[in-house]
């Protein structure tokens, strides 16, 4: 599968349309849309993560862990007879069925102005749904994960970003889960049979090991570019966004990759020489070009906190404009959790925008909600 032309799904970008400075922008007006994929035939509990690649007639959704069973709505999902989960394996574990640590969907709507409603899980044989990047036979699983990032299609070739982590025993914190990643890496798969095979480089699936950024929390594709973006923590515990590029036809060989070193901008194959594009967002966000704002927006979280922001810039690696709030998470329970607010996975789905890009929708994740949350934003420029 090495080498050859592929076209890719995702609209080419090409230079000639990219603005020569940022946009600034403004929220007009935004809505609420509620969670989604709550009614589906196969008893679903949750599931988190949600990135979404545009397909032709549809967009491949691809989540986390994916939760099969029941809930007493009453009661924290992440506690069992007032213990936290912790590492294991969730299967058979009180009301729930069946964990499945990622899986996906095809989706036909165009826009999300109405919530996401025409949709269709990927299956298996036996017709519950599939695990699209399963464990290796010596993967332990109550011990290893692997959890969606984003991806990316080449006519009928999908490339899945994973991570892989490790449960770790006792949560380290207040939070009733903790894991550590051990790296990142790519699954190949086709859209004919929904068959994936993490790639290997140099005998490893993980092309980017716990010490660099996890490519790739955010794909997209500029000319006959794919910008990868990774994220990883520095020695100050300072979230850091990194950007890699690679030619389309190149995305198996790791050592085609070069990475931002400048930002004139210059590239680099040694990773050691990267710089950041911006800080503070968790390892999730999504990055794309905004038809209205005639610029590329990223869409991200900060922290935990349930408030998710934008920034905007001329060119993929920036500069990079500070963030402005998009929305904020208000959450009510029926009963306190246990734990803190924990809202996550905050990113647009550009596909869904309408207005050439002046609304737009994005997804956030509360842990105990523990469904995709859409939101819609409608944009005003700033002059």
């Amino acid at each position: 599968m090495r080498g050859g032309k592929r076209e890719s799904i995702y609209p080419v970008i090409l230079s000639k349309k990219r603005n020569k400075s940022m946009q600034k922008f403004r929220v007009k007006n935004a809505r609420d849309l509620g969670t989604q994929f709550t009614k589906n035939d196969y008893k679903m509990v949750g599931q988190d993560g949600a990135y979404s690649i545009p397909l032709n007639g549809g967009t491949l959704w691809f989540f986390g862990d994916t939760l099969i069973g029941t809930r007493d709505p009453k009661l924290s999902l992440w506690y069992l007879d007032n213990r936290a989960v912790g590492a294991a394996d969730m299967s058979g574990k009180g009301t729930i069925e069946h964990m499945i640590n990622n899986t996906g969907l095809i989706l036909k709507e165009k826009t999300g102005e109405n919530g996401l409603n025409e949709f269709q899980y990927i299956l298996d044989d036996e017709g519950g749904l599939k695990n699209l990047i399963p464990l290796h036979p010596n993967e332990d699983h109550d011990e290893i994960r692997i959890w969606c990032q984003h991806g990316i299609a080449l006519g009928k070739i999908v490339y899945l970003s994973f991570v892989k982590v490790r449960m770790l025993e006792e949560p380290n914190g207040v939070l009733p889960v903790a894991f550590e990643i051990l790296g990142s890496g790519f699954a190949r798969g086709s859209t004919e049979n929904w068959e994936f095979e993490r790639l290997k480089y140099n005998g490893s699936d993980l092309w980017w090991d716990n010490t660099q950024p996890r490519f790739a929390s955010a794909m997209y594709r500029v000319d006959d570019w794919i910008y990868c973006c990774g994220v990883i923590q520095d020695e100050k515990q300072t979230q850091q966004c990194y950007m890699a590029r690679v030619k389309a036809d190149k995305i198996e060989d790791l050592s085609q990759y070069s990475y931002l070193s400048s930002t004139k901008p210059e590239w680099d194959s040694d990773l050691k020489n990267a710089i950041p594009l911006f800080t503070g967002m968790p390892n999730e966000l999504s990055i794309s070009y905004n038809n209205y704002l005639e610029c590329y927006l990223a869409v991200h979280s900060v922290g935990l906190t349930g408030i998710k922001v934008g920034r905007t810039a001329p060119n993929p690696w920036g500069p990079w404009s500070e963030p402005v709030d998009l929305w904020k998470v208000s959450t009510k329970h029926e009963k306190p959790r246990p734990y803190p607010k924990m809202i996550y996975a905050g990113k647009e789905h550009a596909e869904l925008a309408k207005d050439n890009g002046r609304t737009i929708y994005m997804t956030y994740i509360e842990f105990e909600e523990y469904f995709p949350h859409l939101i819609e934003i409608t944009l005003d420029r700033i002059k």
